[in-house]
């Protein structure tokens, strides 16, 4: 029963992949722009109602903001899809997202640059850290074309084609990738050791992390970007793409350092910088997360 179980699956998961392919096929041929919005409306209209991602924006909004009326609240998950679809496509057809950039003549901007080249011209660790908001990949795609190499752990998808097909994208901005796991983290910890730059996520659940709130709740928090800061000295920058009111267009910015201090007191002057980007456009960030599951 157990290997029949493992056969559908699998075949399941090719199944999805194949309809995948064939909406990026599809989706491909569109010019840039018009494909950015038409994968921000399938996000929204289809994708997110049928994956069950609107019900659960829906429960966080509930959790979070219990005050909002019920027709605010849809309309807020609709524009949280659309600009989850838009990333997607964005960082699924990363080279023409990256020429997008180029030729919009987007700019890196923020006290972070400068600590940043500081600390490469020292040898010294930087652990940018990032939230699932905006776009986190364009800030990428211009450090990128400035001549920083920036590695990042990466946690593998359940679907082995998709993730052989992610992987792929992810070699479009250089940089090791380390996969999720006690090997990939030993081996991202001599990365930086090794005056590296690498990116980590401070805003998923983690059932080792600490309770402490975001965005006024108690949630499961990470804490191994301040502790692996300690440990390496590294510089660490928040960094955000904040994506314009026409959709397409982002500001990118790199923040001032975050003092290196003890786990606890650093990771919530870190979560307080995601806090209050995610205040200032409360629907880019991406309330399809599980963050409050305990």
């Amino acid at each position: 029963m157990a290997e029949q179980r493992s056969r559908l699956k699998l075949i399941e998961d090719w199944v999805s992949y194949k309809i995948f392919q064939a909406v990026l096929g599809y989706v491909g041929r569109k010019p840039y722009d018009a494909r950015v919005a038409w994968f921000g409306r399938f996000s929204a209209k289809f994708l997110g109602p049928i994956a069950g991602y609107k019900r659960r924006i829906l429960q966080n909004l509930d959790l979070i903001h219990p005050e909002m009326s019920a027709a605010d609240k849809d309309a807020f998950a609709d524009r949280m899809l659309d600009n989850f679809g838009r990333t997607l496509c964005e960082n699924f057809f990363g080279k023409d997202f990256g020429k997008f950039l180029r030729d919009q003549g987007t700019v890196l901007e923020g006290e972070g640059l400068a600590a940043l080249a500081q600390a490469k011209a020292e040898g010294r660790p930087v652990l940018m850290v990032a939230g699932h908001f905006g776009n986190h990949e364009a800030p990428r795609h211009l450090l990128t074309d400035l001549g920083y190499t920036i590695g990042g752990i990466y946690r593998p998808m359940s679907n082995r084609h998709f993730d052989a097909h992610y992987e792929q994208t992810l070699e479009i901005l250089g940089g090791q990738v380390f996969r999720q796991g006690r090997e990939g983290t030993f081996a991202f910890h001599r990365y930086l050791l090794n005056g590296g730059i690498g990116i980590l996520f401070i805003d998923v659940h983690d059932p080792d992390g600490e309770k402490l709130p975001f965005l006024g709740v108690e949630c499961d928090t990470p804490v191994s970007a301040a502790r692996l800061a300690k440990r390496c000295n590294a510089v660490v920058i928040p960094f955000f793409g904040i994506r314009k009111p026409d959709g397409l267009g982002f500001r990118c910015v790199l923040e001032a350092p975050v003092p290196i201090e003890e786990p606890i007191p650093m990771t919530k002057a870190i979560t307080a910088r995601l806090e209050a980007r995610v205040r200032e456009n409360p629907d880019q960030w991406f309330w399809v997360h599980r963050r409050w599951k305990s």
